[in-house]
């Protein structure tokens, strides 16, 4: 037996938020611009409290801070901030453009990057690069006042980073025990020249009193030079220990007078340490105690010199907190590389060992510490009064109250979960820590998040917009790697996933088939721009669509549903009456799917091959909207494969199965032939039968369609030079365009329209294994498309994993190819460059470039089960 890690053997110890999740990166990258700061009259969350305001208004539901640490609860915070002398403010936070800013929305402009954490974060390192150079904040604004057809101006396009005059600060924690934590902060000059910086770790309180009578104001006060203490109803008592440097010391309140021009309710306000320290102002606290404390270090380095400042955290006292400062560094490293190892096999090659371990560690890192109870947002709490909220945003998700680490797609973009986001995390969550995978799935499902009727909450913009149903996938998929890996199943996780997922799949049935055919909608369903026109608001005169991918998503939930039935049955038989009603579910859909309106009109065209949404119209005439896109590919999903001694072992499904066959034999025709097992005794259950599955594959595969060198574009290339054009009530048009989006729907920050998206290019994948799993080695088709190449789906699915690693190697000029539009190839010449990872949202269907949210290592991190999962054949 593999004897456990030690980082293994934290992680199987019980309620790991009171032991070693106690702490951890769970601040977010941004908490100013997010709906729940908002308490503007006409809900605009932007500009309420835009970046120039956070310094000064102390937030109600988070905190915010660039590689910061906390506790579960996010009642202590710990961050360090930076001065290079030369900008205007303190580097308290990372920088960025709001939605209406940037020309493609939203987006941070900093270079960071998480490069390592363990699963219960005993260790963590995160890496700031901080110019030498005053920030161009303004210049940043100002050149992204572009069209949506130019590239997005970024900070390298700045002279902000020439000749290398900018500093490496390496944020670095350490845990000694569960509430014993360690901080190093390191700064590198890599510039030429001599140069200062400020450092000033801080740690304060968020604001939990002000709307809480039950609660005093915190403190931290000064103990003696190197020492201050923090106090707290909520916490009790912390000691904080620092070497030299200088106490500063406010309170976390609004600078009233700042922003409200009202008179301030303390003397020393939140931004009292910025103003003291940048402009000289007497805003900090003489008398040393305060709810936020910073000490203040100042650095004069040379060229290539590195200074590390420490701090230490912990509820003890200690007479020499640095004696075994370094030695508990140097175990929790070499701790967290075992972890590693036991995880990434050897034998894959090494520059696919780091991206896998850069991409988990960026997982870890995006956890965070996220509040928001609607009840209180919209009407106040106890002791608050209420907003004036005309447009009461998310106003039926009053029962929501959300309080706990979760995993969000982006701590700076998206600061705030996404229902199917986080199921997507958590396929990679399992490899690492299937604990916090199960955690999470059973969290979204609890009654505080989940709606009463049965919808899954979306994301905090509007809880009930509509995502895809990927969450009964995520559940099954986390069960079976986890049993794999014990030998065991753990089924109390799936059966208590399973009755919540019931909930959710009335929902769908009764809000989104109201017609009652078992065919589905869901409006744009996380595709953002990916139709014709927007699918949440159609043009007048269309009284419904018929949706290719949420009727194909309903079918994969169906299976999802009917495969996790059997497995419960397996110990409790009232589950087989279950997998019967999911089995005639997934029948019906795949009948209906081809019998539209009046016409019998299907979602498959026969003449090209393909499916398509179809739209009904208020005359009653129907018509497909003849878009390749990846709304035609999502039928693959609805795939499982099932052995014979499940049947065998369940009879009274395997009759009850049998009796729906015969009596409704239409409704089998649709379907693979489920009657029939292979040469393994394993039986097929898709909506695709081989005709279908072989012709989908040859548009899939063609690469002047959808196969782009670096995975499966969203929309084929087809469209490039023959866009789809719409006319019905106005002129609707959708042309291929691998990059950044040119439309503002859904305020242009994503694109479905020709860009690689690497979650479902995963699904894809996984699809493809389990047709191989069935069909086996002597069924091949042409790889690429007209090459004349033949290879079996297994094979076909690693070439597409190996184009989508691709993304993530070197190319020939020796920089990732995500960054090949490098124009000062800082990432291929400077070695303090290369060899950092980011994450992308998406890329280019083209030329691979990084797009979209440049840390999304939420799903993006699935480039690490592709690495995996590749090695495994």
């Amino acid at each position: 037996m593999t004897q456990k890690t030690t980082e293994a053997e934290r992680l199987a110890v019980d309620d790991t938020y009171r032991n070693w999740k106690k702490w951890g990166p769970y601040l977010a990258e941004r908490q100013w611009g997010t709906v729940r700061e908002d308490y503007s009259q006409d809900g605009n969350a932007w500009e309420f409290i835009n970046h120039d305001k956070a310094r000064s208004n102390a937030y109600r539901w988070g905190e915010e801070g660039i590689g910061g640490f906390c506790d579960s609860r996010e009642i202590l915070c710990l961050a360090p901030a930076f001065w290079n002398g030369k900008d205007p403010i303190l580097k308290e936070r990372l920088y960025g453009l709001t939605n209406n800013q940037g020309n493609h929305g939203e987006d941070v402009k900093e270079l960071y990057f998480h490069q390592v954490s363990s699963p219960t974060h005993s260790y963590c390192k995160y890496l700031y690069k901080y110019p030498q150079k005053k920030f161009p904040y303004t210049e940043l604004i100002k050149k992204n006042q572009r069209s949506r057809e130019e590239p997005e101006f970024e900070l390298l396009d700045t002279d902000c980073f020439k000749k290398k005059a900018y500093f490496d600060c390496f944020i670095e924690y350490a845990k000694a025990d569960v509430s014993d934590i360690l901080m190093k902060v390191t700064i590198v000059n890599r510039g030429p020249k001599t140069a200062k910086i400020h450092v000033l770790p801080h740690l304060w309180f968020r604001n939990f009193w002000k709307h809480n009578d039950r609660h005093t104001r915190p403190t931290i006060k000064s103990l003696d030079d190197n020492c201050v203490q923090s106090r707290s109803t909520r916490n009790g008592r912390y000691y904080l220990h620092h070497e030299k440097g200088e106490q500063l010391f406010c309170e976390n309140e609004t600078n009233n007078q700042r922003i409200y021009h009202s008179p301030n309710e303390v003397p020393y306000v939140k931004d009292g340490i910025n103003n003291h320290v940048v402009n000289g102002e007497a805003t900090v606290n003489p008398e040393k105690d305060g709810s936020k404390f910073a000490v203040w270090h100042k650095l004069k380095l040379k060229a290539g010199e590195e200074k590390s400042i420490r701090i230490r955290l912990s509820k003890k006292m200690m007479e020499d907190p640095w004696t075994d400062f370094d030695a508990i560094f140097e175990s929790r490293i070499k701790e967290c590389e075992e972890f590693y190892d036991s995880i990434i096999k050897k034998e894959i090659p090494e520059t696919h060992q780091a991206i896998a371990k850069s991409a988990f560690s960026g997982l870890l890192w995006t956890k965070q510490f996220y509040y928001y109870d609607v009840y209180k947002w919209l009407f106040g709490g106890p002791s608050e009064a209420e907003p004036y909220r005309p447009a009461s945003r998310n106003f039926s998700w009053q029962h929501l109250n959300n309080r706990h680490i979760i995993s969000m797609p982006d701590k700076w973009e998206y600061p705030w979960y996404a229902a199917w986001d986080l199921a997507f995390h958590m396929a990679s969550f399992v490899e690492i820590d299937p604990d916090f995978a199960k955690e999470q799935l059973l969290l979204v499902l609890q009654e505080s998040y989940m709606h009463p009727n049965g919808q899954i909450p979306a994301y905090e913009w509007n809880f009930s917009d509509v995502n895809p149903p990927v969450h009964s996938w995520a559940v099954w998929n986390v069960y079976e790697k986890d049993k794999t890996r014990t030998g065991e199943g753990d089924t109390r996780f799936l059966e208590r996933a399973f009755q919540k997922l019931l909930i959710n799949f009335t929902w769908w049935v009764n809000q989104k088939d109201k017609s009652g055919t078992d065919l589905f909608e869901g409006g744009f369903l996380g595709l953002d721009n990916i139709g014709v026109f927007d699918r949440n608001h159609m043009p007048e005169g269309i009284t419904r669509m018929q949706q290719a991918d949420a009727t194909s998503w309903m079918a994969m939930f169906t299976l999802n549903m009917l495969r996790m039935s059997l497995e419960l049955a397996k110990t409790n038989k009232n589950y087989e009456e279950s997998a019967a009603k999911f089995f005639r579910h997934f029948l019906n859909i795949a009948w209906a799917m081809h019998h539209i309106g009046k016409k019998d009109i299907s979602l498959w065209d026969d003449e090209d091959n393909f499916y398509y949404d179809v739209v009904e119209m208020s005359t009653g005439k129907t018509d497909r909207l003849k878009v390749r896109s990846l709304i035609g590919i999502i039928p693959l999903f609805a795939v499982e494969i099932m052995n014979k001694d499940l049947f065998e072992e369940l009879k009274k499904f395997k009759i009850r199965a049998a009796e729906i066959v015969r009596t409704r034999p239409d409704l089998a025709s649709l379907i693979s032939n489920i009657e029939e097992a292979n040469e393994d005794g394993n039986y097929l259950f898709s909506i695709m039968r081989g005709f279908r599955l072989e012709h989908l594959l040859i548009r899939m595969l063609d690469e002047d369609e959808f196969l782009s060198d670096y995975g499966i574009r969203s929309l084929s290339k087809y469209h490039e030079k023959h866009p789809f054009v719409f006319q019905h009530h106005g002129h609707h048009q959708i042309q291929y365009e691998p990059g950044e989006s040119r439309s503002n729907m859904f305020g242009g920050n994503s694109n479905w329209r020709g860009p690689i998206w690497m979650p479902l290019n995963y699904m894809i994948i996984q699809s493809l294994r389990k047709y191989y799993a069935f069909y086996g080695p002597n069924y091949v088709y042409e790889f690429p498309t007209g090459s004349g190449v033949k290879m079996n789906l297994k094979q076909i699915a690693n070439e597409l994993s190996k184009r989508l690693i691709k993304l993530f190697e070197a190319n020939s000029e020796g920089k990732f190819q995500y960054h090949s539009d490098d124009p000062n190839k800082l990432f291929t010449n400077d070695e303090h460059f290369k060899n950092q990872h980011l994450f992308y949202e998406f890329f280019d269907g083209d030329t691979g470039k990084g797009l979209g949210a440049s840390h999304q290592t939420g799903w993006t991190a699935l480039i690490a089960n592709l690495i995996l999962e590749l090695d495994e054949d």
